[in-house]
């Protein structure tokens, strides 16, 4: 009997030190080291066949869409109760705008984020970033108002975007209505809504808008003019997002190509980066999207901004919304949050 509990210890132990190898390998990039929860998810993902970087295998837009309702309910934990959470509509320059208002407290006066949804202008809507938001109202004690923008293809470049600068004026204008205080905006944005808060804090600087008090841009788009940073080659393909999966949504969301340098679509070619709101950008090591992210840090410390970067080692795009898995996700929201009750005066 003693002979069969150490011959199990050792085939345990064995297994256990062969896993633990196997995992130090997936988890080894070439350029850096994925957290171990990621390179297990990102290896039982390419075990499963479904490797949207071949063409044989992407989805429809319908398709793709429903995906991205799946995963955000597979990798988010329960939501977070609030007080209050309303959804209505709202009018935009072509069609009404869908939102939804979440309010963390009965209080009034509380300050705004207006947030815009990621999903590569195709994707995503109020479900698919109901817990995010949910977890950042709650944590920062903010209203936050998130923008169901219209999508491409069947509304490219600008439709979304006129959408969520419409919903911006809206929130300036109204509310009070909601509890909240007009003087306290932030604009607030994942992928490619990052990109949106980016090009809307732009627009209201430019057109005389309502003041902004910070811009929150996490892991954002903001060169869609050429995809050949490092960070789209270390990372081109493996790691969630890919870059044939950006080039697929450049495609439908802007498919003039003349309109790809447009500071509005592109940010980082902006040729002033002047009196922006100040900034906290987030991004992920192993994200083609990373060095946007970055690059767009630099262009506004250059000219004087206030930023707040921070690189989440080991992460890849979308980290934010794992919380289920990832501490890192709610790391990030903590720290956003903390930069947001900065700018709003409310932090204790």
């Amino acid at each position: 009997m003693k002979k069969v509990l150490i011959w199990i210890i050792a085939i345990v132990t064995t297994l256990c030190l062969i896993g633990v190898f196997l995992v130090d390998h997936w988890a080894d990039t070439g350029h850096g080291k994925l957290n171990y929860k990621v390179a297990i998810v990102l290896k039982f993902m390419s075990l499963s066949g479904k490797d949207s970087s071949s063409e044989e295998n992407r989805p429809s837009v319908a398709e793709s869409r429903q995906r991205l309702i799946e995963k955000a309910k597979s990798f988010s934990s329960e939501p977070v109760p609030l007080k209050r959470v309303v959804n209505r509509t709202i009018p935009g320059a072509a069609t009404d705008i869908p939102i939804r208002i979440y309010i963390p407290i009965e209080k009034e006066m509380l300050p705004v984020i207006v947030f815009f949804h990621g999903g590569g202008w195709v994707q995503g809507n109020l479900d698919s970033h109901d817990n995010l938001v949910r977890y950042l109202a709650n944590r920062s004690d903010s209203i936050v108002v998130a923008v169901d923008y219209r999508l491409a293809p069947e509304h490219p470049f600008p439709a979304g975007l006129e959408d969520s600068y419409a919903a911006l004026l809206w929130v300036s204008e109204n509310a009070a209505s909601f509890g909240g205080d007009s003087a306290k905006i932030a604009v607030m944005g994942d992928s490619a809504g990052g990109n949106f808060a980016a090009a809307i804090s732009l627009m209201a600087r430019d057109k005389n808008g309502p003041k902004i008090l910070r811009q929150v841009l996490v892991y954002p788009a903001t060169n869609l003019s050429e995809l050949e940073t490092d960070s789209y080659r270390f990372f081109a393909k493996g790691f969630m997002l890919t870059k044939k999966d950006i080039e697929w949504f450049r495609g439908l969301y802007l498919p003039e190509v003349s309109e790809w340098a447009n500071p509005l679509v592109s940010p980082l070619l902006a040729k002033d980066f002047s009196n922006l709101p100040p900034a906290t950008i987030i991004t992920a090591e192993m994200d083609p999207l990373r060095e946007d992210g970055k690059l767009y840090a630099d262009k506004l410390e250059e000219a004087g901004g206030d930023v707040h970067y921070r690189c989440f080692k080991g992460m890849i795009h979308g980290f934010v919304s794992a919380d289920k898995v990832l501490s890192q996700a709610h790391e990030a929201l903590d720290e956003i949050a903390v930069d947001l009750q900065q700018s709003f005066g409310t932090s204790l």
